[in-house]
């Protein structure tokens, strides 16, 4: 096996992790906005949604990382295949 070999099956893993990791994001967001708007006066969902803002963060901190790697695996694998 070859680096290119290696790289190619690479985009479409960070794909997955990048599309995992919206889904996330898109859950987060949603249940932010729920618990704003139904659950204000409940302290035990106002720290959830605390939770849930950090998390939000958290992932797309994560999704920004990996699709910056999937992008260098992009790169190299258009690289590697010109060559």
């Amino acid at each position: 096996m070859n680096k290119l070999e290696t790289l190619q099956p690479q985009i479409a893993i960070r794909d997955e992790e990048i599309f995992g990791y919206q889904v996330n994001i898109d859950n987060f967001k949603l249940a932010i906005r729920k618990i704003e708007k139904d659950y204000a006066d409940n302290p035990a969902m106002v720290e959830f949604k605390a939770r849930l803002e950090q998390l939000l963060q958290e992932n797309q901190t994560e999704q920004l990382k990996a699709i910056i790697i999937r992008d260098v695996i992009a790169e190299q694998v258009a690289e590697l295949e010109a060559s």
